[in-house]
């Protein structure tokens, strides 16, 4: 053991992690992103109208089953849904990846399609979209109504980032009690001259004068990163039942945009079915651009190659809820040559992180056991058993403690998970160099008992270089655990909010029975980790760090307490 690291474990610390990994062997082929529509849907609903969320499936060349590549949007209240979520795709031209277009009436909080009516499926193969003029594919929806339009468009590389804020001034009122509640559509054009949705606003209630939080968006996203292509903005009043009212439509370009502020950045709203019937009519309100600006966003790969380092720490739940590890109800129990779900979810998350350690060396900790001698409930102690060394030789070697701890600590509790992350985020505080990047794995079976002292802890956390994920294995209610995911609500605690989302909830249950497996775990992975790249980037843009020259960096040997 090197004397750098013997510092850190005497400081009760984290064990390093090496170096980005070689780079891999790529394989020709183009990034493509498909644009989802519907008309005509069943509606499922009998108060309302159907609540609709497509989930992408692909088979590749030589698999016998699909797998989940992304879902969009669910959309209140809509038989004629235009997703604005796109789906991202590899097209290798020299293989036939077949589509499956899975189409639910989302009405419950349940992540399972099994929970959900279903409105019908689409097949097509990826090369039968492309291959179209415009790359566009419109087909019957199969055991429901309507049908379904597929857009395919090559992802620009352009990581140009545009951020601007718009004002409205002296829009419609179509509320006939009320003012308006006005929200904002950007389309970009394609190649066949046709819009797709591209960015939404919020709603503001209740105002004909609207101030929108500012827009962030990529210009990739905007305009394919073509300053000149066109841009289609449309206004809306927000109706509940989804019937939204256009106010006005207006048309310009990114490089017109960038021009700023001032008489060339106002735009009359235009509602053409007025324009028809009134020769009169002027316009339904107007557009103003309060500000723009626009930068070159590094990507996760650039931090990676540049020499930013992952460095990843295991949490276990060993609370008596788990049950008995000797009986084979319990979560912890190990039956040979079967994973239980603790053991499913470290190698899912374990064998993908591994990748960006060079050394493969790994803290694991445990929460709400009784450790002997003095058989005191800690939450915070070491799987491999000692006080002072926490590393694990890879995730073989991770499983391994975790084991041999379920012989040797009394299953207790409560389930705290203040501590786990206040000792993670006491590292991350001391590294904050723009070289390091902490992710900690909670897996748990049971509702936090300490859930004030989280949310403040995962508030001081946001504002450092950290992302927590917490997957829930068993069958309990974890509904309490959706409000730690800022997905939907921003964290908060005592009146200050998180600075960013930094934690990542998933069921394990969600993937089980999926074919079981390997299958499983990546499902759970790709579902776990797909936050972490656009979390590390925000933290790294937040703090003005721009990534490094790639470099052959040697594995960083200490970051202890000082």
């Amino acid at each position: 053991m090197n004397r750098l690291r013997e510092k850190r474990m005497q400081a009760g610390g984290m064990p390093p992690m090496g170096g980005p990994p070689g780079p891999p062997q790529m394989v020709p082929m183009s990034k493509v992103e498909i644009s989802i529509s519907a008309k005509g849907l069943k509606d499922k609903d009998a108060f309302s109208k159907s609540d609709p969320l497509c989930i992408v499936y692909v088979k590749e060349m030589g698999q016998d089953r699909f797998q989940e590549v992304g879902r969009t949007e669910m959309i209140k209240d809509s038989l004629n849904p235009q997703w604005v979520r796109k789906i991202e795709l590899d097209y290798r031209f020299e293989e036939r990846q077949v589509l499956r277009f899975a189409i639910y009436d989302w009405d419950n909080k349940s992540s399972k399609p099994d929970d959900q009516d279903k409105l019908g499926t689409v097949e097509c193969s990826l090369g039968e979209i492309m291959g179209r003029q415009g790359s566009q594919l419109s087909k019957t929806i199969q055991g429901g109504t309507g049908v379904l339009t597929m857009e395919g468009d090559e992802v620009s590389s352009s990581k140009e980032v545009v951020t601007m804020e718009l004002t409205g001034t002296d829009l419609d009122k179509k509320d006939f009690l009320g003012k308006s509640d006005p929200f904002l559509i950007f389309y970009r054009c394609n190649d066949s001259s046709q819009y797709l949705a591209a960015h939404k606003t919020e709603v503001i209630k209740k105002t004909l004068n609207p101030v929108w939080k500012p827009i962030i968006v990529p210009s990739r996203t905007l305009c394919s990163g073509d300053h000149g292509r066109s841009i289609k903005i449309e206004c809306y009043d927000w109706d509940s039942d989804g019937s939204h009212d256009l106010i006005g439509e207006c048309y310009t370009n990114l490089e017109r945009l960038l021009e700023g502020p001032g008489n060339t950045n106002i735009y009359q709203l235009i509602n053409p079915k007025k324009k028809a019937k009134k020769s009169s009519y002027k316009d339904s309100g107007k557009l103003h651009l309060r500000s723009i600006s626009s930068h070159v966003e590094p990507s996760f790969l650039d931090y990676i190659r540049g020499g930013t380092q992952i460095h990843f720490t295991v949490a276990v739940d060993f609370t008596a809820s788990n049950g008995d590890p000797r009986t084979p109800t319990s979560l912890h129990y190990r039956q040979p040559g079967v994973d239980n779900q603790y053991s499913i979810a470290i190698k899912a998350i374990g064998e993908i992180i591994q990748d960006y350690d060079s050394d493969k060396m790994f803290p694991a900790l445990g929460f709400g056991g009784r450790i002997p001698p003095e058989w005191v409930v800690s939450h915070e102690f070491f799987l491999n058993g000692t006080s002072d060394n926490p590393y694990c030789q890879g995730v073989a070697g991770i499983l391994e403690a975790y084991f041999n701890s379920l012989q040797t600590v009394g299953l207790y509790g409560p389930t705290n998970f203040a501590p786990v992350i206040n000792h993670v985020a006491r590292f991350a505080q001391a590294h904050q160099d723009g070289n390091h990047y902490f992710v900690l794995l909670i897996i748990t079976d049971g509702i936090i008992c300490d859930m004030p002292d989280t949310r403040r802890a995962l508030v001081e956390a946001s504002n450092l270089p950290l992302s927590v994920i917490i997957v829930g294995v068993g069958s309990v209610d974890f509904s309490a655990m959706e409000e730690l995911d800022g997905d939907e609500k921003r964290l908060s605690f005592g009146g200050k909010y998180a600075s960013r989302d930094i934690v990542q909830f998933v069921e394990l249950r969600r993937h089980l029975g999926q074919r079981g497996g390997q299958h499983s775990q990546a499902l759970l992975a790709k579902d776990v980790l797909m936050e972490i790249p656009q979390q590390l980037v925000s933290w790294m843009r937040t703090h003005g760090y721009q990534p490094r020259p790639p470099t052959v960096q040697a594995p960083l040997n200490t970051y202890g307490l000082e």
